[in-house]
């Protein structure tokens, strides 16, 4: 478990470590920092594209074989970053890293089916969830402190340490046999594949290319149309062609890429669309809350892993503990309280929410959304693992992965373009109500541009300007004014989310371990819908109350 949870650590440090070292890569190799910034997207790019075909290779090479060679691959990219000599060095190296977290996504999970049972699987499940968050805070920390100090390299020796220390214990893990007779739909491969890099680069660029229109940053435009929203629906397109193809494939009896019958009841459904909406919505906050405070306020990012420690801390904290209440609430009532008690939190953070972010009423709202937040990632994460038997435990790796590189693109870029709007309006009204403010000063200092600014950046600007000290005072103010009111809608934005998601997590099964029927009786093309826990022998098997679904067992479904 250590082991698993460490690769875990690794991928998520690697992560965080790449926003951390822009600056030093753009110092060291004299590129703009938007060149450096392709390090995360070739990465991100890399794990989304390839998530499902690597699931598949695990099957056919053996779990155990593959993560072993994938661990030293991510080394290798580690080495790759601490030696680059130029910037396609690193980006070459994120692209190693990148696919070798295809792979190593779903073997977690296909590892843990195969060394735990039971309540130990569904601990081992939030264990994976508690490394995840506790190593976005270390990375802030350590990786800010190093960045900061020594440089950038430094912080890659860590994940190769990682990766060292992970090789280590995963000869601790049980050998499994790959399956030679597996094979590798590579139509199914290039249309999934397609369908996610469009949908993750038109998500990722609707604020930078344009949501409608295009932008001067824009690659090329179509008629003038942004390519951001048209990638958006030929991924769309693709994507549906892809289920097409597997539906098909399935049906003349051939190996998909992925067996659809994982997602075959409701409740697996519900869990998948679940599991979306919590992570776009960190997504969001992680996105908004950084940027608000780095940008508007200029902290730095040390500042920023403070002012977020407790959100992430509750967040580790709960993904281990929420185990502790399997037993005793069913997955539809801890999912709706948490996403009601999520909802109350965003509302509260959007009323107290000030300019400081070290007050006890903020700190308490974001105590309160992360406490939620862990609880729902794992309760829906441990529902995909328990509820497909183990061999199909590669298949639920792939979508969670899918599923989470898709809800991150999808929850940074939309609230991205609503602050952007919500922005924009408000800083034209403001501009209106502050006649000290002349029009033309507005203009020359680009004010009404919808981007966020410093308020530190703003006088700089200014001081080059003919803005008397007093108009000088009243644009900081708008500027601070109207970031901060913008902040506050987008926390009210996700709370209008969270309420929404009570309609997914309304599907989510009632049922409580001891009340199930034996995994082995039950219908696997039925749904999850367990209700009077006494109806479920004898009952009318066309009537809603006998179909059901194992919470923390494996079954046959």
């Amino acid at each position: 478990m250590i082991g698993l949870s460490l690769v875990q650590v690794l991928m998520s440090f690697n992560v965080a470590a790449l926003p951390i070292s822009l600056g030093g890569m753009a110092d060291d190799f004299g590129v703009p920092p938007t060149t450096a910034s392709s390090t995360i997207v070739v990465y991100g790019l890399a794990v989304a594209a390839l998530v499902m075909t690597g699931a598949k290779l695990g099957q056919r090479v053996g779990w155990v074989l593959i993560f072993r060679i994938v661990v030293l691959v991510f080394g290798t990219s580690s080495l790759m970053m601490i030696m680059a000599p130029t910037i396609g060095w690193a980006i070459g190296g994120q692209v190693l890293a990148g696919a070798s977290a295809a792979i190593i996504v779903p073997s977690l999970v296909a590892l843990i089916a195969a060394n735990y049972r039971g309540e130990q699987q569904a601990t081992a499940v939030g264990a994976l969830g508690s490394a995840r968050a506790i190593s976005g805070v270390t990375a802030f920390l350590i990786g800010g402190t190093l960045g900061t100090f020594v440089g950038w390299r430094p912080i890659f020796l860590i994940t190769l340490a990682l990766a060292i220390a992970v090789f280590g214990f995963s000869f601790t893990l049980r050998r499994d046999r790959g399956n030679a007779d597996v094979r590798i739909d590579l139509v199914a491969s290039l249309l999934i594949g397609a369908a996610i890099v469009l949908l993750t680069l038109g998500f990722n660029n609707l604020n930078g290319w344009g949501f409608l229109y295009a932008k001067p940053a824009a690659p090329f435009t179509l008629l003038g149309l942004s390519p951001a929203p048209v990638f958006v629906v030929v991924g769309v397109i693709i994507g549906q062609c892809f289920f097409w193809w597997t539906r098909r494939r399935t049906a003349a009896g051939r190996q998909p890429l992925v067996h659809l019958s994982v997602l075959g009841r409701a409740s697996e459904r519900a869990a998948v669309y679940a599991m979306f909406v919590i992570v776009a919505m960190e997504a969001a906050v992680n996105f908004t809350v950084p940027t608000y405070i780095q940008v508007v306020q200029g902290r730095t990012p040390f500042d920023t892993s403070l002012a977020m420690m407790p959100f992430n801390l509750t967040v580790f904290v709960t993904a281990t503990l929420i185990v502790r209440l399997y037993k005793r609430y069913t997955p539809r009532t801890i999912a709706l309280f948490s996403f009601a008690v999520t909802t109350v939190a965003l509302l509260w953070l959007a009323t107290v929410v000030t300019n400081n972010w070290e007050t006890l009423p903020t700190i308490i709202g974001l105590v309160a959304f992360g406490i939620d937040q862990g609880a729902l990632v794992t309760l829906v994460f441990n529902m995909l693992v328990t509820a497909a038997p183990k061999e199909l435990a590669g298949d639920v790796g792939s979508i969670r992965g899918t599923t989470q590189n898709l809800a991150s693109a999808v929850g940074t870029a939309v609230m991205g373009a609503v602050l952007v709007t919500t922005l924009s309006m408000g800083v034209g009204r403001a501009v209106i109500d502050h006649p000290e403010l002349p029009v033309e000063l507005v203009a020359h200092v680009d004010l009404d541009n919808v981007n966020f600014v410093s308020n530190a950046d703003l006088r700089d600007r200014l001081s080059t300007t003919t803005a008397t000290p007093e108009q000088v005072e009243a644009a900081v103010a708008l500027n601070e004014e109207q970031r901060l009111r913008t902040l506050k809608f987008g926390f009210l934005m996700l709370a209008g989310i969270s309420a929404v998601a009570a309609l997914p997590a309304s599907r989510l099964p009632r049922y409580r371990p001891d009340e199930l029927p034996d995994p082995e009786d039950l219908d696997p093309s039925a749904d999850d819908d367990l209700g009077d826990p006494d109806a479920v022998e004898g009952a009318d098997p066309d009537t809603e109350e006998s179909r059901s679904g194992p919470p923390v067992a494996s079954s046959s479904g």
